[in-house]
């Protein structure tokens, strides 16, 4: 045999040998497939579109319904600071003590000057009496053509100088009153006082500091009252109404659900963000604080969505997903996006589909992979 031919047979017997070990190990592999393991009794739902209340969702802040900033009335240095943060106050409770030495002496003059106005007045009010009673007696003898007519002149315009005496010393003594009063009122603002009963919130000036009008020293909310202020888009101001009913959830309480009540809509919009200022007020509840975060909700009617309920969701980390049964009755992971939630549903925005079938509550159970003996 030559060693062309010799060649050729080897090759072609190599070829034979790794096409039968091939042919063997392919053998084997196919052997070695399991079978996949079987779920038996697992609960299986469909999932369906329904309609479901649909809402517009408006974010805000609760803010008290009453607020006010306590600024001094007077240029005065602070004597006293009566009040912190977090204090309870009443109506009428003095906050702060500003330095009244200035008011103090102008209620000190004025009311020496309103004391002698008072005794102006006296006098004058003596003098005239006393000037009509001449005039009177006067009177009875011009009458009987007892004194002449210049006797007469001359008395009569003696009363009414002394009637012009006593409206100019009455006149004085208004003037004296009202400064005194106007002295006595900026003596007050020395006492910094709490509008209306509430808790301090802010705390701005300390003792020794120059206090000064305009300028705030305190700021105080009524608790008893809050509300949450929430912008509307312009598109959905028609769904807001005055006096209308409105859901709001406040984060920080555990998502607590309020009813609310629309109070006030801000007629003019806002020219940059094209939307308007809704007030919601919310009931009494002692959690309720200034600042937080909230979302009040308005009635937009139905939608249809695809809800799932909350058991059949496997939470990994923080992806959120079903089993999915597929026509072969095996299971496998499938991640979702999920949005709110409904009762005991949530509605899921993608990743599953209307009529798919996905376990009802797979717990703990690893299902991926498996084949489902679906619970009669």
């Amino acid at each position: 045999m030559s060693r062309t031919k010799q060649t050729v047979a080897g090759a072609a017997l190599l070829i034979g040998i790794l096409s039968a070990g091939l042919s063997g190990c392919s053998n084997q592999h196919r052997t070695e497939v399991a079978a996949p393991e079987t779920e038996s009794n697992v609960a299986v739902i469909v999932a369906h579109k329904t309609f479901v209340p649909d809402w517009l969702e408006a974010v805000g802040t609760v803010r008290a319904a009453q607020s006010s900033q306590i600024a001094s009335q007077m240029m005065a240095n602070i004597l006293e600071i009566r009040a912190r943060e977090g204090d309870r106050v009443q109506k009428g409770q003095v906050l702060a003590v500003l330095d009244a030495a200035q008011p103090r002496s102008a209620v000190d003059q004025t009311t020496a000057a309103a004391t002698a106005a008072q005794k102006q007045v006296s006098a004058a009010d003596a003098d005239l009496a006393l000037a009509e009673s001449t005039l009177q007696r006067y009177q009875q003898l011009y009458d009987k053509k007892s004194v002449s007519p210049q006797e007469f002149d001359e008395i009569k315009a003696r009363f009414q100088s002394a009637e012009a005496r006593r409206d100019m010393a009455r006149a004085g003594q208004l003037q004296t009153n009202a400064a005194l009063a106007q002295a006595r009122t900026s003596l007050g603002y020395s006492l910094i006082r709490a509008p209306f009963a509430g808790v301090v919130t802010e705390k701005k000036a300390d003792a020794g500091a120059l206090a000064s009008p305009g300028i705030p020293i305190f700021t105080i909310e009524d608790t008893r009252s809050y509300r949450i202020e929430v912008t509307v888009d312009e598109s959905d101001i028609r769904l807001a109404h005055v006096g209308q009913t409105a859901p709001v959830t406040i984060d920080a309480l555990n998502n607590a659900q309020l009813s609310g009540k629309v109070v006030q809509i801000v007629p003019a919009a806002d020219s940059a963000s094209r939307s308007f200022l809704v007030k919601v007020a919310l009931p009494a509840d002692a959690r309720l604080r200034s600042g937080l975060f909230g979302r009040a909700h308005f009635d937009r009617g139905e939608r249809n969505a695809l809800l799932i309920p909350r058991k059949s969701v496997v939470e990994l980390g923080q992806l959120q997903g079903v089993y999915v049964v597929d026509s072969t009755q095996i299971a496998g992971l499938r991640y979702l996006t999920l949005g709110e939630s409904t009762g005991e549903n949530v509605e899921v925005l993608s990743g599953l589909q209307d009529g798919e079938k996905l376990v009802a509550a797979p717990g703990d159970h690893e299902l991926g992979g498996k084949r489902i003996e679906i619970r009669p």
